[in-house]
């Protein structure tokens, strides 16, 4: 579990499936997502039981929910090191939760955890996700064409990396 000023972010739960599927199937959070919004809480069961599964066999550390306020906002972790993914309700966004998120999870992952860096994969229609990671201190380092397809129309990515020591040289 990892503490914020304003967060709570900890493994998920099958209670989780609820609040998330508030999230997961809503248009707006899931607009550059890999995936077609959720039609059915049998997807957000799966995608919460994955989460779950990955975490107990060890292979996501820090991939957490996120919490404001004991209520479910969204996600954000290594859902595989060295990749970030990240996603929020509509509800919360503009106001500095995922910076405060993803900041706590380099500190943790660049310090405890020694990642050499991390990743992100951002469609490039993505602007609000592109300006968040390159404040960060995130730099592109590729794209490529037709890399997902959701619901029948392929997405483009563009493809971010932080190496651990330009974290820690960013002022702070």
């Amino acid at each position: 579990m990892i503490r914020t000023a304003r967060l709570v972010m900890r493994p998920a739960r099958a209670d989780d499936v609820a609040p998330m599927h508030a999230v997961l199937s809503h248009p707006v959070a899931m607009r550059y997502w890999s995936t077609a919004p959720h039609q059915e809480v049998a997807e957000t069961e799966a995608w919460i039981a994955s989460m779950i599964g990955a975490h107990a066999r060890g292979e996501s550390a820090d991939d957490c929910i996120l919490e404001l306020d004991g209520r479910v906002i969204g996600k954000a972790g290594f859902w595989r090191d060295p990749e970030l993914g990240y996603i929020l309700h509509p509800d919360v966004h503009g106001r500095g939760l995922m910076q405060e998120a993803l900041s706590a999870l380099l500190d943790r992952a660049f310090s405890m955890r020694r990642l050499p860096r991390a990743t992100a994969d951002v469609d490039p229609r993505n602007a609000a996700s592109r300006r968040l990671l390159e404040r960060l201190g995130f730099v592109q380092t590729g794209s490529a064409r037709a890399t997902f397809n959701v619901g029948g129309q392929w997405c483009d990515s563009v493809f971010y990396a932080l190496d651990a020591a330009a974290w820690w040289r960013r002022a702070r």
